[in-house]
C-alpha cells in the first residue's frame, strides 16, 4: 500500500489589519505533494497583492497588503489533505495623524458671539457611526448645534458660540472594526461677568466713602485685569467716572463726597474683550461731621490699694474737628455695667482713678471726644487689682538651651521659688546680639509656659539671651544665658510631594470644611503662596505651614469657594513649584417650581415646570419625572437624565386619571418633589380622529415630513419596559421605520412599533444590555426624509 498524506500543521484562521501583510501557511508530511489553493470556493491561479510559496513540506499563501478583496474562506488541496481558514480584513475608523495630533494637543478658541466649525474628515469601512458627545451627553441638532456626517467626514457647527459651549469633547468613530474616539477641547472667551455682589460700604465719613466687592464668578476666559468705579448722585442722571483699580484691588475710597448727600456707585470687571455688566450698590448716604475712632486699650501704670493710674494714646482717626478730651470709664472684672470715672471729659492722657475698693480687679477704657460727639470706646485694658504694691517674683531656675538648628534656638526653664505668695503671671523672653548693647524684647508667655524658640538667626550666630519672671507686682530679676545657632542646613530645591491622597479635583458640600493638607521638602524652608483664581485667598480662609507640610482650610464651603487654588512654593534663589488643585462647592439642589401640563398633540402630556433655583450654581443638575394613576399609587419613573425643563409623555390612557412628579438631581443626592395636586385626565370620547381630504384647489399641498416632538434619551433598569416616542408631520403621512445602529427594526419581534396619527411609538420588552444604543426614526414620503435620533442607556436593577 501507498503511505498517504496527512498535516503536520494546518490552516489557522488570520485577522489583520487593512494594508498590513498577511499569510496563511500549513505543513503536510510528504514533500512531493502539489498543492491547490481554492478562495470561495473558486481555484485561485494568480490575484493581486498574493504570492504562493512552497518551501519543503511547508505551503504559504503570502498577502503583501491586505484590501477588501482579500477577506474570504481560503482551502488548500493536495494529494490526500484538505484544510481551510479564513482571512478578516479589519479596516476601523482611522484619521490622519498629523490633523488628529493638531487637534487633540491644542485647543480650539473661539470668541463669544462667533461661530466654530470642527470638520474630522476619516477613513474605514463603511458604515462608519459618529457621534459628537460633550460631558458624556450625546449632541443633537438645535437651534445653535448641528452635527453633520458624510461618508467621509463628520462635522460639529455652532453657530453662535457662548461661555456654556467651553469644555471638553469626545467624538466616536464606529465600524464593524472598532472603535476610535477623538477627545477635543473648546474655550470660549468673552467679557467678564460683572463684579460679585453686593457692593459693600467699608468706610464712610464726611469725607470718604470705600465701597469693597468680589471679582466676577467667570472671567470670560481671559484674566480679569482691571475695574472701572463709577459714581451717580441721588436725583442726576449722569454718572461719573471716579477711576480704575488693578484686578489685585477689589476696594476703592472715593474723596470729594459732599456730607450727608446719597450716592450709588457701580462697578465693572474688564478683560481683553471688554468690559462687563455693572454691579450696582444701593443708595450711599456720606457720613455727616465725623467722630472719633477708638482709643488703644489704656495702660496701667501703677497701683495701691486704693487708686489705679492709667494712660492711653490720641486714636488714629480724630474725625472732623480738634479732640476736646477723654471720657473714662471703669467696672469690676466679670461684670457688664460701665461706669463714668469724671463728669466731664479728661484733657490729659493720663489719669489716676481714686476711690477704690481695696482688693478688688478692675478695667479701664476711654473714649475720645470732640465736636461731632464721643466716639467709640477703645477695648478693656488689662484687669488690674487695687491693692499695695507686692515683692516681684525670683529668678526663674535651670536656664538652659534644649535645642538649636541654623535659625533657631530653643530654651526651658523651671519656675522660680515665689516668696510670700506672689504668683508668677507669666515670662518675658528678650535677645541681645553679641555685637550689641540693646536688649530686643522676642515673647511675653502665660505662667504654664516654661519653653520657647527663637527664630531668625543666621548660621553659627551668637546671641544672649535672658528670662525674667512677671506678676502683678512686675518682672523679676533676668536669667542670661549664651547660645549659638546651628550650622546651615544643605539648600534643597522646594518640592511638593504630591501623593494619592492630595486631589486635583475636590467635590464640596456646602457647609462642609475643605481642608487640603500638603507635605513638601526643602532647605532653607520655602515661602509659601496660596492663591485662588490667580487672586490672593478669601479672609476666610486659613493657612498654616508646619511639620513639613502646608494646609488650606474652610471651616464652612460656599458656593463663591468653588474655582481654582493655586499654592507656590519659593526659596528666594529661583527655584520654584506650583500645584494646582479645582473646588467645585455643591448641596442637594432645591425643589423644581410649579409644574404646568399641556396637550399639544392629541394622546401627549408635555410636563414642563420652573426651573429649580441650585441651576444657578450647580452644573451637573438634571430632573427626573415622575407618574403614578391614582392618588396614592406607586410612583413610575417616565424619564431620568432630563437637562431641560420639559418633558413629553406619549402613552396617556383616555379617560385616566394622571399625577406628576419632578425632582431635581445631582451627585449628592435629590431634591424634595415638586408635585400636582389635581389630577390630569384627557377626555374619552367614541369620535375616530378623521382627516377630511381637501378638495383640489391648484395649490400641491405636499410637505416633506418634520419632527414635531423628536426623540428623547431613556435611561432604564435591566428588565423594565422602555417607551420612546416622537411626533411627525408631513403630507402625504411619512412612513415611518426605526433602526437601532443602523439595523432595521421593522422585522425584529423583540420591538414593538406603532403609529398613531403621527404619534410613533417604539417598546422594548424586558430591556436587557444588549438593547443599549443609538436608536434613529425615519420618516419618509414623496416629498423628502426626516430623521431623529435618541441613545438608550442601561443600568443594572441593584
Amino acid at each position: 500500500s501507498v503511505p498517504r498524506c496527512y498535516l503536520n500543521k494546518q490552516l489557522a484562521t488570520v485577522r489583520v489589519l487593512k494594508g498590513d501583510p498577511a499569510e496563511l501557511s500549513c505543513t503536510v508530511s510528504k514533500d512531493n505533494v502539489t498543492g491547490t489553493w481554492f478562495k470561495d470556493g473558486l481555484k485561485l491561479t494568480s490575484m493581486d497583492g498574493v504570492v504562493f510559496e512552497k518551501r519543503g513540506l511547508v505551503h504559504k499563501l503570502i498577502i503583501n497588503k491586505a484590501e477588501d478583496i482579500h477577506a474570504g474562506k481560503y482551502r488548500f488541496e493536495g494529494g490526500d489533505v484538505k484544510t481551510e481558514a479564513s482571512i478578516f480584513v479589519e479596516d476601523p475608523p482611522q484619521v490622519d495623524k498629523v490633523l488628529l495630533k493638531n487637534l487633540t494637543s491644542v485647543p480650539t478658541v473661539a470668541k463669544a458671539g462667533e461661530g466654530v466649525k470642527l470638520r474630522i474628515p476619516f477613513e474605514g469601512r463603511g458604515p462608519i457611526r459618529a457621534t459628537w458627545l460633550k460631558d458624556r451627553m450625546e449632541l443633537g441638532d438645535d437651534t445653535r448645534i448641528r452635527v453633520d456626517k458624510t461618508d467621509t467626514c463628520t462635522t460639529l457647527s455652532i453657530s453662535s458660540c457662548d461661555r456654556r459651549d467651553c469644555g471638553d469633547y469626545k467624538v466616536r468613530l464606529k465600524n464593524d472594526s472598532g472603535v476610535l474616539e477623538i477627545n477635543l477641547k473648546l474655550v470660549v472667551i468673552d467679557k467678564p461677568q460683572p463684579p460679585a455682589g453686593p457692593i459693600k460700604i467699608v468706610e464712610n465719613s464726611a469725607n470718604n466713602i470705600t465701597i469693597q466687592w468680589k471679582p466676577p464668578k467667570d472671567d470670560g476666559g481671559k484674566p480679569v485685569q482691571r475695574y472701572l468705579v463709577e459714581r451717580q448722585q441721588v436725583g442726576r442722571n449722569n454718572w461719573e467716572t471716579l477711576g480704575e483699580t488693578p484686578r489685585s484691588c477689589t476696594s476703592f475710597t472715593t474723596s470729594g463726597v459732599e456730607e450727608e448727600m446719597s450716592y450709588y456707585f457701580r462697578v465693572r470687571a474688564m478683560n481683553a474683550e471688554g468690559a462687563s455688566e455693572a454691579l450696582e450698590s444701593e443708595e450711599v448716604k456720606a457720613a455727616g461731621k465725623a467722630s472719633p475712632g477708638a482709643p488703644d486699650p489704656p495702660e496701667i501704670i501703677s497701683a495701691s490699694r486704693d487708686t489705679i493710674t492709667i494712660s492711653w494714646k490720641a486714636p488714629r482717626k480724630t474725625g472732623t474737628s480738634q479732640i476736646m478730651g477723654y471720657s473714662v470709664q471703669k467696672r469690676k472684672k466679670g461684670t457688664v455695667t460701665w461706669l463714668p470715672v469724671t463728669n466731664v471729659p479728661v484733657k490729659d492722657k493720663k489719669l489716676k482713678v481714686t476711690s477704690l475698693k481695696k482688693g478688688v480687679q478692675y478695667e479701664f477704657r476711654v473714649a475720645a471726644v470732640n465736636a461731632a460727639g464721643t466716639g467709640q470706646p477703645s477695648d478693656p485694658s488689662e484687669p488690674a487689682f487695687a491693692r499695695d504694691p507686692t515683692k516681684s517674683p525670683g529668678q526663674v531656675q535651670d536656664l538652659e538651651v534644649s535645642g538649636s538648628d541654623s535659625t533657631s534656638v530653643t530654651l526651658t526653664w523651671n519656675k522660680p521659688e515665689v516668696p510670700d505668695g506672689n504668683d508668677v503671671k507669666g515670662y518675658e523672653v528678650e535677645m541681645r546680639p553679641c555685637n550689641s548693647l540693646s536688649w530686643i524684647k522676642c515673647f511675653t508667655l502665660p505662667a504654664e509656659s516654661t519653653s520657647c524658640r527663637v527664630q531668625g538667626l543666621q548660621a553659627r550666630e551668637k546671641v544672649l539671651l535672658r528670662v525674667r519672671a512677671l506678676s502683678d507686682s512686675g518682672p523679676g530679676e533676668a536669667s542670661e544665658i549664651e547660645a549659638c545657632a546651628g550650622a546651615a542646613a544643605p539648600v534643597v530645591s522646594p518640592r511638593l510631594l504630591i501623593d494619592d491622597t492630595v486631589k486635583s479635583f475636590l467635590v464640596i458640600k456646602a457647609g462642609s470644611p475643605i481642608r487640603v493638607k500638603i507635605p513638601f521638602e526643602g532647605s532653607p524652608e520655602p515661602v509659601v503662596t496660596w492663591l485662588k483664581d490667580g487672586l490672593p485667598l478669601p479672609s476666610q480662609a486659613a493657612v498654616s505651614t508646619e511639620d513639613g507640610s502646608i494646609q488650606l482650610l474652610l471651616r464652612a464651603a460656599e458656593f463663591s469657594d468653588s474655582g481654582t487654588y493655586t499654592v507656590e512654593l519659593g526659596n528666594g534663589l529661583g527655584k520654584r513649584e506650583t500645584f494646582s488643585f479645582q473646588v467645585q462647592v455643591t448641596d442637594i439642589p432645591q425643589p423644581p417650581g410649579a409644574i404646568r401640563l399641556e396637550e399639544n398633540v392629541p394622546s401627549t402630556v408635555t410636563v414642563t415646570w420652573d426651573p429649580s433655583a441650585s441651576e444657578q450654581w450647580e452644573k451637573n443638575l438634571y430632573y427626573t419625572v415622575l407618574k403614578r394613576e391614582s392618588q396614592k399609587g406607586l410612583w413610575h419613573v417616565l424619564g431620568d437624565l432630563i437637562y431641560n425643563n420639559k418633558f413629553t409623555f406619549t402613552r396617556v390612557v383616555p379617560g385616566r386619571d394622571y399625577y406628576f412628579r419632578v425632582v431635581a438631581k445631582n451627585d449628592l443626592g435629590a431634591s424634595d418633589p415638586s408635585e400636582t395636586v389635581q389630577p390630569w385626565r384627557i377626555r374619552k370620547t367614541k369620535a375616530e380622529f378623521r382627516v377630511k381630504a381637501q378638495k383640489y384647489r391648484g395649490v400641491n399641498q405636499n410637505q416633506p415630513p418634520r419632527f414635531l416632538v423628536p426623540l428623547k434619551p431613556h435611561v432604564v433598569v435591566t428588565g423594565s419596559e422602555c417607551h420612546m416616542s416622537c411626533a411627525v408631520g408631513g403630507h402625504p403621512p411619512p412612513k415611518i421605520t426605526w433602526y437601532k445602529d443602523s439595523r432595521d427594526l421593522s422585522r425584529d419581534p423583540n420591538y414593538f412599533c406603532m403609529n398613531d396619527f403621527g404619534v410613533c411609538s417604539l417598546v422594548v420588552l424586558g430591556v436587557t444590555k444588549q438593547d443599549e444604543g443609538e436608536y434613529m426614526v425615519e420618516a419618509s414620503n414623496e416629498v423628502g426624509r426626516a430623521f431623529s435620533k435618541a441613545f438608550l442607556a442601561i443600568k443594572g436593577n441593584s
